[in-house]
């Protein structure tokens, strides 16, 4: 998965309305689901006996490995280093699976779970722009504020719910699996928030926010002066800071509400909220619930993990995100509502946050390695909790669950394995990415124990991964080349496009795989005519295809797709309209990705990020093991779901693209 621009989120000023409002809608559910429960459970029993009279299997078990690469996959396989996999490549099957274009995790897995193409899930980037003011968006969902509020002053009170909108379009196989009474229990599958209704249960995974709105913002409070984060004030031998939560949204301005929270001992012991923690150095506390306070008395609750990162001459305590508690969800996190809360209370409480490993916080020094390793494991542990508990308790139907410690590691790691890499790294790290897939390995033998005659399983990876040594900023080479245009005949503009000239401009480029016209009729400022994109357009791929670094004498740019040419489907219109195939060791620049035109085209990026996969697509396809041998010579993403289906004896839908893996024959 790429998602690194951590701070876009769908939108804050949720919480507080969304737990206000949801609090009697919650108690009058429960009401009517125990009065009814003895009937439902009844009418559940007689459709269920029904839906699996023609499956073809009692279980089916997707195992997710973000990023998993098939050519590490093998190596590792050929040195015995992956037992389990290779056992079940030998006694099923292995194939290198089809990727997406771009091989991003949102749209990865939409194809996973919807099996079309991006133009009939209407996802193709983690992120899209606003047509009317070109800044970035989430792609996925959309969380708005109340449409109606009643003024009293400077007292918003709330007369309506805020929204929360799923923007993937199309339907996942496990909806139509329920509609066919075979239940199913998804696990963090991107992208799942917010969850949709359907007859199973499911835990939503990327882009879910945190409690401030974001894609997640952490905090670092220090005592060094002058730092740019938190400063912990000093008050005789006790430091005191402020974790900042959501804003109060029954006040005008949007003033962040605060808890207050005090060090004693010279850093190792936390009071907040009421309790006390023991802090060691390098050792993260459990998660702290935390309850924030509107002027009117509404309250929110969040979850929130610290870490002592300094204890002298300085004291600096890093604290993660605050996510939404699972116990006390302030937006809808699962399906049914009550599923994270049961998860919670059976196996603890768990990070909630879509990207929940802190790869921003590496990336700006808040946190080392050796802390994000720590977090990392730790997300891991709760998420192989929940799988095993899954598994032990679905006899019949699906488990699917994705792992994306493998994807968020190699991120920040490859730098230990790739020599050229601009990247400072740390020779104990050397083994980092070669462990991580052998802890996969453990998982994957873990899984096949639970795999018997009359169980599918599957283990699949949505793209593979490469090393990001330089990036190159679109947007600057659009300038060069005359596409773009800054106010005032500027060298550089500021992120979101500030300082560019619209009425000068033709194409533009944001996000991590896509560029777009500024076509006429779509976006408010467009100035290309219709009767001239597609001119356009192959005229940039054609100049862009083969892009040249020449301070570094290699090709950046491997392929340039016309979005026409890939996509065929509904949503057509809301694609990029180029997508951009880089060479490997090649990615967008952060600058070019939130629309900022830098001075130079290439820069080598020095980021603890050093991995990726916004590479052309056909250098970094996934992988798919099965205990079932494969019919499918050249599988891709949108294989899986059709076979889903079909293992249970349902027909794919015609809208489907995708092709069963497996020989199947008299299907209903």
């Amino acid at each position: 998965m790429t998602f690194y621009f951590a701070y876009v989120g769908p939108g804050a000023g949720f919480a507080f309305l969304g737990s206000f409002l949801a609090l009697v809608t919650s108690l009058f559910l429960a009401a009517v689901s125990l009065v009814t429960w003895p009937f439902r459970v009844f009418k559940r029993l007689i459709r269920r006996t029904a839906g699996y009279r023609n499956a073809r299997v009692k279980r089916a078990i997707f195992l997710g490995l973000d990023g998993f690469d098939p050519g590490l996959a093998e190596r590792f396989m050929a040195d015995g280093k992956l037992p389990n996999l290779k056992r079940l490549s030998e006694e099923g099957s292995y194939r290198r699976l089809r990727t997406t274009f771009p091989a991003l995790s949102p749209v990865a897995w939409s194809t996973f779970a919807t099996g079309v193409n991006p133009a009939k899930h209407n996802i193709f980037d983690c992120l899209d722009r606003d047509l009317k003011s070109y800044l970035p968006q989430l792609s996925s969902s959309r969380v708005r504020p109340a449409r109606r509020c009643l003024r009293i002053g400077r007292l918003r009170i709330p007369l309506s719910r805020p929204s929360v909108e799923m923007r993937q379009k199309s339907e996942p196989f496990w909806k139509i699996l329920g509609e066919h009474a075979i239940g199913s229990t998804i696990l963090r599958v991107p992208i799942t928030f917010p969850p949709e209704e359907f007859n199973g249960r499911l835990l939503s995974a990327m882009c879910t926010p945190d409690l401030r709105g974001s894609q997640g913002t952490f905090t670092l409070f220090t005592t060094r002066a002058g730092a740019e984060h938190s400063r912990l004030m000093r008050s005789g031998d006790v430091l005191e800071g402020a974790l900042e939560g959501p804003p109060d949204d029954f006040r005008e301005g949007d003033v962040p509400l605060s808890i207050p929270f005090r060090l004693f001992d010279g850093g190792s012991v936390l009071e907040i909220a009421g309790q006390k923690f023991r802090l060691t150095r390098g050792e993260y506390t459990p998660w702290i619930r935390v309850s924030f306070r509107t002027s009117l008395g509404v309250s929110v609750s969040g979850i929130v993990r610290f870490l002592l990162t300094e204890t002298e001459p300085e004291i600096s305590l890093y604290a993660t995100p605050v996510q939404i508690d699972p116990e006390k969800p302030a937006l809808p996190i699962s399906h049914p509502h009550y599923y994270a809360m049961y998860l919670s209370k059976l196996l603890g409480s768990f990070a909630t946050l879509g990207m929940a490993e802190d790869t921003w916080a590496l990336n700006e020094g808040a946190i080392d390695d050796d802390a994000f390793l720590a977090q990392a494991e730790l997300i891991k542990q709760e998420r192989e909790a929940m799988f095993f508990s899954a598994l032990e308790h679905t006899r019949r139907g699906v488990v699917a669950c994705v792992f994306d410690t493998t994807d968020r590691v190699q991120h920040m790691f490859y730098r230990c394995v790739d020599p050229r890499t601009n990247a400072p790294h740390d020779v104990r790290h050397a083994q980092v990415i070669e462990n991580l897939y052998r802890d996969m390995d453990r998982l994957v033998g873990r899984a096949m124990q639970h795999a018997d005659s009359e169980t599918a399983l599957f283990v699949l990876s949505d793209h593979g991964f490469s090393s990001f040594r330089r990036g190159v900023n679109l947007n600057t080479w659009l300038l060069a080349n005359g596409y773009l245009a800054l106010n005032r005949d500027a060298q550089e503009s500021g992120k979101y496009f500030a300082g560019v000239d619209w009425s000068r401009t033709r194409a533009y480029a944001l996000g991590l795989g896509g560029l777009y016209l500024n076509l006429q009729g779509r976006e408010s400022c467009g100035i290309v005519p219709a009767d001239q994109a597609d001119a356009l357009r192959q005229e940039l791929v054609s100049k862009l295809t083969g892009l040249r670094d020449g301070a570094a004498g290699e090709i950046a740019v491997q392929n340039a797709y016309a979005g026409s040419a890939l996509y065929k489907g509904p949503y057509l219109d809301a694609a990029p309209d180029l997508i951009i195939g880089y060479a490997a060791g090649y990615r967008t620049s952060w600058d070019s990705a939130v629309g900022k035109v830098a001075l130079q085209v290439f820069e080598d990026n020095t980021k603890a990020w050093s991995g990726d996969h916004c590479v052309d697509p056909v250098l970094v396809p996934g992988v798919l093991f099965s205990n079932r041998k494969l019919d499918a010579a050249d599988p891709g993403l949108e294989d899986m779901a059709p076979t889903a289906l079909e293992l249970f004896g349902i027909r794919p839908p015609r809208w489907m693209e995708g092709t069963p893996v497996l020989r199947f024959s008299g299907a209903e």
